[in-house]
């Protein structure tokens, strides 16, 4: 039996995996540590306190109250999503990630030393979730990023990540701490907060509002449906080797403006078909004859903002028999399905 602290477990990742895990281990204890800021919400996770997952509000730096769960809980595995995590936010404040990211990894990892390593216990997991951003950029006709990619962040964002991956590395190779960490591609799918590209175009069509498209909107990312990442950390924590780092990618490479224009048609298609979504979300150029592509903007490009990221997922097939399920394609009309119920 798993007796799980899940840091960020009431944000967008967080909360899927806690969705996803006790749907498939109910016989096991989650102990949720969230701050609940901006990205965070309780609500996300309310419905499995009935199942017992325990949440606590906290900060991942307030090591007193780690050592408090680790003592009370006796925990014996620790999935790490919290984090700063908006690219713009790190442009505009970059203190907050250092905080969160560098510093509340290191106290995750100094509670976790004392309590399993200085007490002699063997049986443990701590598993750190990253990025892929901590690889820096590619050009359009680069290979994909592997596990052997040197690090070149080029975003306090990015950085404050890599930093917390060489600290979670270090405790590996210098205490033996049973580490894991994943660096994955961009996540989409529920719960995710509007910020983000995918569900800030969902919601600015529905509202009526302009589409922003970065500079030429060329920018290529590697997309990754949440529950499909979920499933790719559940068999990182049953078969991979302590210390090693797997990459999670999608396969699944797309511009932004491709992606947009992609959700503007389906958004269309969806109104043309169900006239309730027309009264419910008046405002939108779908339901006054228009087309969703007619909100689409070019803004400025973000300071630093990388060509393409691409991850080469070829590690995670051979050692952990992992592969998505997920195309963009089913992944974005599950995404929209969902906004339309939640928004």
């Amino acid at each position: 039996m798993k007796k799980m602290l899940v840091t960020g477990g009431a944000g967008f990742i967080g909360a899927n995996f806690c969705h996803y895990w006790l749907e498939n281990y109910p016989n096991d204890q989650l102990i949720v540590l969230d701050a609940l800021t901006y990205a965070g919400h309780r609500k996300h996770i309310a419905s499995l306190e009935s199942q017992g997952l325990v949440f606590v509000q906290g900060d991942i730096c307030d090591e007193l109250l780690i050592e408090k769960l680790f003592e009370q809980h006796q925990i014996n595995t620790l999935v790490h999503f919290a984090a700063e995590s908006h690219v713009d936010r790190s442009i505009s404040g970059p203190d907050a990630f250092i905080q969160t990211n560098v510093l509340g990894t290191h106290s995750l990892l100094k509670v976790a030393k004392k309590h399993w390593l200085d007490k002699g216990v063997d049986d443990h997991r701590f598993h750190h979730v990253s990025t892929d951003e901590v690889y820096g950029s590619l050009t359009d006709t680069a290979p994909a990023f592997t596990e052997q990619t040197s690090f070149a962040p080029n975003s306090p964002y990015s950085a404050s990540k890599a930093a917390s991956d060489h600290l979670v590395r270090a405790y590996h190779h210098t205490y033996g701490l049973r580490v894991t960490t994943s660096n994955c591609s961009n996540n989409y799918g529920p719960y995710q907060d509007n910020e983000k590209l995918i569900p800030l175009i969902i919601k600015n069509i529905l509202l009526g509002k302009s589409l922003p498209i970065y500079g030429d909107g060329k920018n290529i990312r590697d997309w990754l449906y949440v529950e499909d990442h979920c499933r790719a950390i559940d068999l990182i924590l049953q078969r991979g080797k302590p210390g090693e780092v797997y990459n999670v990618g999608g396969e699944n490479e797309w511009r932004n403006i491709d992606i947009v224009n992609l959700i503007c048609s389906l958004l269309d298609e969806y109104f043309a078909r169900d006239a309730s979504l027309c009264e419910r979300f008046h405002l939108s150029p779908c339901a006054n004859g228009g087309t969703a592509k007619s909100l689409i903007t070019y803004v400025t490009d973000r300071l630093g903002h990388d060509r393409r990221y691409a991850i080469d997922p070829g590690k995670c097939h051979a050692e952990l028999n992992y592969r998505p399920v997920e195309s963009f394609e089913t992944g974005i009309r599950k995404t929209i399905a969902w906004m339309l119920q939640n928004q």
